[in-house]
Formats: structure tokens, C-alpha cells, sequence
């Protein structure tokens, strides 16, 4: 296995709740009241190709809008089916420079990779000004045409991570240990807040599927693992291979999703409060003139 290189889940697509548009010269994130799946080809002028599951599951729904998605996860442990972790980006590159979890953290800096303490974005000097946000990647089946494959879900919303991760820990707990083959159904939720200044926010959260109660739903995971297990599938050990392969970096990173990260989490922001057209890189640089230089 190459080292360094993070050996996450195979991506057939992906999940998001908006969509980049431009604006006067510029590509900004835009909200959405629906889930769109797109294929992994993005068009120049077009965007993202629609995956046909998109227009599979949303040809039945009221008004065409996608606000629930059934699934399963592929990992039995939550936390492989979703990480989740404070993240700093190069807003140029699209690449971490330091991802910690509220304790501890790990920082690229010119000496190379340092375990330094992570105090949380509100915090910390390196990260401040929105630099870093919660980054949350949840990977999951859609239909059964592959086994292995998933659709990948990412999003620095408190409100999606925060519910995600309560309700795999709650699924993986009372299933005894079988998430992996829980009924389950991303849902599309709404809420207002006062930062939100009462206007409808969106966030994702995770359910039995709709039409059954939970006592079903384990009961259904028990005979699923019941029978995968008489067919030889050892779901212990794709867990751990798992488990080996994202620990195989420091940082799971993506290539291709790089410029993608840039756009929809760390849009162009107004000059007169953060940085603005320069590389987080001088950030690393024990020159404060040059950081000093990024600020408008």
C-alpha cells in the first residue's frame, strides 16, 4: 500500500444540499430546500452531471423535490462512515493544512507535519476569521448496484455533523453493532435560528426509512447480518481494512475534490473582514509582515 495516501471508500457520486453559481465574475456556494445527486463528470459550463439516481428517486416524489434518500452504511463502526474534524484549508489549493478534533491537532508548517494542542476554531490564531470550519465526510450506499461503492455527502454545517453523529452512534448502539445493515434514510430537515435571522436553514439528518419503526429496523439488520455472514461476507474485516487504509495519511485528502472544497465550503469573502486573495501558505511563514499583508 502507497504511504501517505488515504484509502477511502469508492465514490460513485455525490450529495449535496446546493449548488456553485456565479455571480458577477464569481462562483459562489448557493442553498438548497432538496438534495441533488450528481455523477463524479462536471461539465464546464453545466456544472455537475446529474447521477441517474437522481431522476430515479426523485420522479416520485411530491413537486420533484429530493428531500429523503434511502441508504445504508457500509461500515458497521460510525466513525467510518463519518469523519468529521476541524479543518483548515489552503483556500488556493484546496489542500489541509491543519486538521484537529477540539484537543489535538495535526499542522502542516514548515518544519513539516506538528501534533500541536487544537483549542477549536473560535479560539485559535491560526484558523481565525471562518479559516476553519467543522468538515464532515459521510459515505453511503445508494441502491445495490455496488457493493462497495458510495455517494458521498460533505458538509461543514454544525446542524448536519452534529445530528449525523449522534444518530449513527445511537443506530450503531441500539442495533448491537450492526449499522451496517440498518434500513436507514438520509432526510432533509429545516430550521430557523436567530443567526439565521428566522430564515429557513437546511440540514441533513439521518432515520429509520420511512413506514418502519426501529424495533423493525433491527430486527431486519439482525436477519441481514444473519444471512450476509452464511454467504461469507466477513463485514469485521472490511471494517478494519477500512479502518488501516484511513489512517494509511495524515490528512485524507482528495486531488480532484480540491477545487470543489474551495468553492462550495471558503467563497470569496468581503475584504473588510478576512483574507482575501492570497495562499493560507503564508500563514506557515514566521515573517508577520507577510501575513499581515493578506489582511484588507
Amino acid at each position: 500500500m502507497i504511504k501517505g495516501l488515504a484509502i477511502t471508500p469508492p465514490v460513485l457520486g455525490r450529495i449535496s444540499i446546493g449548488r456553485v453559481v456565479e455571480k458577477n465574475g464569481i462562483r459562489l456556494p448557493q442553498k438548497d430546500d432538496q438534495f441533488t445527486i450528481t455523477s463524479q463528470i462536471q461539465e464546464k459550463d453545466a456544472g455537475w452531471v446529474l447521477h441517474p439516481m437522481d431522476e430515479e428517486l426523485r420522479k416520485d416524489t411530491p413537486n420533484g423535490k429530493l428531500r429523503t434518500i434511502p441508504v445504508r452504511m457500509l461500515f458497521n463502526d460510525a466513525d467510518l462512515n463519518l469523519r468529521a474534524e476541524y479543518t483548515m484549508f489552503d483556500r488556493k489549493s484546496g489542500r489541509p493544512m491543519c486538521i484537529g478534533n477540539g484537543d489535538a491537532c495535526k499542522r502542516l508548517t514548515q518544519s513539516g507535519v506538528q501534533s500541536l494542542p487544537c483549542p477549536g476554531p473560535t479560539l485559535c490564531e491560526f484558523g481565525k476569521g471562518g479559516l476553519c470550519k467543522p468538515y464532515g465526510r459521510l459515505n453511503v450506499k445508494v441502491g445495490d448496484d455496488d457493493d462497495l461503492g458510495t455517494f458521498i455527502f460533505r458538509t461543514t454545517g454544525y446542524n448536519s455533523i452534529r445530528t449525523l453523529a449522534a444518530r449513527l452512534s445511537y443506530y450503531q448502539a441500539v442495533s448491537g453493532g450492526l449499522l451496517a445493515h440498518m434500513p436507514l434514510e438520509l432526510k432533509l430537515r429545516g430550521k430557523s435560528t436567530t443567526q439565521s435571522h428566522r430564515t429557513p436553514i437546511y440540514y441533513v439528518d439521518l432515520v429509520i426509512r420511512e413506514g418502519m419503526s426501529l424495533q423493525g429496523a433491527v430486527a431486519e439488520a439482525r436477519e441481514k447480518a444473519r444471512q450476509v455472514k452464511e454467504e461469507g461476507v466477513d463485514q469485521a474485516a472490511l471494517d478494519a481494512a477500512a479502518a488501516t487504509g484511513f489512517g494509511n495519511a495524515l490528512f485524507e485528502y482528495d486531488e480532484d475534490e480540491s477545487v470543489s472544497v474551495v468553492e462550495e465550503f471558503y467563497p470569496s469573502i468581503s475584504k473588510d473582514n478576512h483574507l482575501e486573495g492570497c495562499s493560507l501558505e503564508s500563514k506557515l511563514q514566521k515573517d508577520s509582515k507577510a501575513v499581515t499583508s493578506c489582511h484588507r
